[in-house]
């Protein structure tokens, strides 16, 4: 049986209440959803951060695991929100402790990773806009999630997917390119 199959059949059992299961389930699972996360979040501790986030949240919620979509759509959709999250609660964190503290100098661009720079722009324009829309560019941009996929998971027709990732697109590349209207 492929990988695949048995972390779906793993994640259906699971669902049911099977506990040895879902152990099973979070370890073989546990090194996507850190590469997933890692591909939000430029830190590595703020992507196992996320990643255990993610872990609870999936240990939680299994249950709630209908099969509407497969287990790894599932999946990616929990870990993409709580990457964002984990991101939103870092950045309030540093905002609460920094709170009277000028600014840091703007990084040298020549010392700086540009996708980690970029990654952090595009968190903090993906949390600018409304969360279905933001929901939409990371399980379509950043997890390279197919429409049908997508509107599969979401519950809305794929249409409504290629809207929201329209509107999406054009607040974030306004957003990035600084203008703020």
């Amino acid at each position: 049986m492929p990988l695949a199959d048995g972390i779906e059949e793993l994640a259906r059992v699971a669902a049911r209440g099977d506990e040895a299961a879902l152990h099973a389930l979070l370890v073989a699972v546990r090194p996507e959803v850190l590469r997933l996360c890692a591909r939000l979040l430029p830190h590595r501790e703020d992507a196992e951060e996320a990643c255990q986030d993610a872990l609870l949240a999936l240990a939680q919620g299994i249950t709630r695991f209908e099969g509407r979509s497969s287990f790894h759509t599932w999946l990616y959709r929990l870990t993409a929100n709580r990457a964002r999250s984990t991101y939103r609660g870092l950045r309030r964190r540093w905002e609460v402790e920094s709170a009277g503290v000028p600014l840091p100098d703007p990084p040298d661009p020549r010392r700086t990773s540009v996708v980690a720079g970029t990654r952090l722009d595009l968190l903090d324009a993906l949390d600018a806009v409304r969360p279905e829309l933001a929901e939409a560019v990371a399980l379509r941009d950043v997890l390279g999630l197919g429409y049908a996929e997508i509107a599969t998971l979401l519950g809305v027709p794929e249409g409504t997917v290629k809207s929201r990732l329209h509107e999406a697109r054009r607040q974030v590349r306004r957003r990035l390119s600084g203008d703020p209207g």
